[in-house]
This record gives C-alpha cells, structure tokens and sequence, in this order.
C-alpha cells in the first residue's frame, strides 16, 4: 500500500493551502514536513527534489512533485474531481484559473508594505464582487445545480470554497449580493470530508501572520520589499 502523500512546504497557507484543501476534500489523509530554516531548503535542493529550485513539493505514488498546478491537476484526476470528459475538465480548468486568479491577490497580501495593504483590500474585493463572483454566481443560477461542472463535486468547486472563505476573511460582507454562492458555501462547507477540515485542529492553516512572513523570507532569503505595480 502506498503511504501518505507527503508535503514539503512552510507552517502556512501560500500556494499549499489549495493542495491541503483538495486532499482534504478528496478524504486523503496526508503528512507535512515544514521549512523553517534555509538549510532544510538547500538540502532538498541538493538533493535534486525541487525540480524548478521551488516549493510547494509533494511526495505522492513514488514521485516527488513540484509545480502547484501539476500537483493539484494530479490529485483531481486520481480522485475523480477533474470531471467526467474533456469538456467538463476544459470548464473546471477556466473556473480553477479565475479562482486562482483571484486568490492571488490575497496570497500576496501578507508580503506588502502597510501602504499597499490597503490598496490590495480594496483590489481583492473590487475584484471579488466585480469580476470573479458574478461568474460563478450566474454558472450556478443557470444550471440550477449543486455544483458548478456536471453533477457531482470537482476541483472547481473545491477551489472556489476555499476562495469565498479567503475573502471572507477580508470583506466579511462580501456575498452580500450574491444568494447563489451563499448557499453553495453552505453546502459545500456540510460536506463531510470538507466540514472536517473547518473543524478547529485540522491542518488547514490559518491567514498568514508576521512570523510565517518572516520565515518564508529567511528560507528563501527573500529580503527585498514586494511592491504593488
């Protein structure tokens, strides 16, 4: 029997948390090993692990993964969440990229000055209520569906939970305008597997803080200002 998937990453969300979520939601029970200081680091890098010099990595079915993309394309096909044909994985991959379009604006949040922190808050729910939801609002509505892609849950739905709640944690009115996603939060966050993972003490990570910042940069001596263009 092949042993848990193993994720090498920092004690916080970056680009992991999305991985953490599908493994979660697909019921798979995985183990994380956490970088908290450069050697670590150079020693996966010396070991020929990072195939791009870059995390996240996963150990899962006897390869050692990079890219956030492939990981998570992976982990959707061998548990049954990318779709049943090529069409409906075509739409959960244009629903994944808009999702992660938008999550992006909050993954770099933590990494700004003050000044632009509050720039980026406006971007994220500018964004959120003017672009990104009223898609997926309108998907849902016209389908009259509990999912956004065939008739059972997927990576896009599975994606786009993750990123209500992010921005949530940002704009707490945010869905305000949008009775479609408030109920698709709803049932997708009483989905067994995926309630489980809410529950306090599980292995989702909390909104970055001060010390994940100051970790990430260390490890991969990130020490210049990241700026708003």
């Amino acid at each position: 029997m092949a042993g848990k998937p193993k994720l090498y990453y920092f004690d916080g969300r970056g680009k992991m948390e999305s991985i953490r979520w599908l493994l979660a939601a697909a019921g798979v029970e995985f183990e994380e090993e956490y970088l908290e200081t450069r050697e670590q680091y150079e020693k996966l890098l010396q070991e020929g692990s990072l195939l791009f010099q870059q995390v996240p990595m996963v150990e899962i079915d006897g390869m050692k993964m990079v890219q956030t993309r492939a990981i998570l394309n992976y982990i959707a096909g061998k548990y049954n969440l990318h779709g049943k044909d090529l069409k409906e994985r075509a739409l959960i991959d244009m629903y994944v990229e808009g999702t992660t379009d938008l999550m992006g604006l909050i993954t770099l949040y933590p990494f700004l000055s003050p000044e632009d922190k509050e720039k980026q808050l406006a971007n994220i729910t500018d964004r959120a209520t003017k672009r990104y939801f009223p898609v997926y609002e309108k998907v849902l509505k016209d389908r009259g569906q509990d999912f956004l892609v065939g008739n059972q849950m997927s990576w896009a739905d599975v994606h786009l939970v993750e990123a209500i709640l992010m921005v949530e944690e940002k704009s707490s009115d945010v869905l305000v305008a949008f009775p479609q996603l408030q109920a698709f939060k709803e049932r997708m966050s009483n989905i067994p597997t995926i309630k489980k993972f809410l529950e306090p003490g599980s292995q989702r990570k909390p909104p970055p803080d001060d010390k994940y910042v100051e970790t990430v940069r260390r490890v991969l001596q990130m020490y210049f200002s990241v700026k708003l263009n």
